[in-house]
């Protein structure tokens, strides 16, 4: 099924972080949580490399130990509502905004 094949990453560790430094400057200025999340949410459908860019970014509910350790410490470092600094993995870099 074409639907379930991943895109390929064509950008550079490089760009990636200069995109998510960009989205970070603009959403410094968010106060509200709600437009915070919303805004976030459609630059993850429109620009993330993750499957989950399919629900906004949104990787669901997850436990200790399902995720690499870098990722995992930093969602369980951040206060509800709060975004993290770049984050790198493995798999990539990644920028976490915990709303649960």
């Amino acid at each position: 099924n074409n639907r379930l094949k991943r895109k390929k990453i064509t950008r550079t560790k490089e760009d990636a972080i200069n995109e998510i430094k960009e989205l970070m400057f603009g959403l410094q200025e968010v106060e509200d949580t709600d437009e915070l999340e919303s805004t976030f949410r459609q630059f993850a459908e429109s620009e993330s490399d993750c499957s989950s860019r399919r629900n906004g970014g949104d990787l669901g509910l997850f436990g200790k130990g399902k995720m690499q350790p870098s990722f995992e410490k930093a969602s369980f470092d951040l206060a509800i509502g709060k975004m993290s600094a770049i984050i790198e993995t493995a798999s990539g870099v990644h920028l976490i905004l915990r709303i649960k």
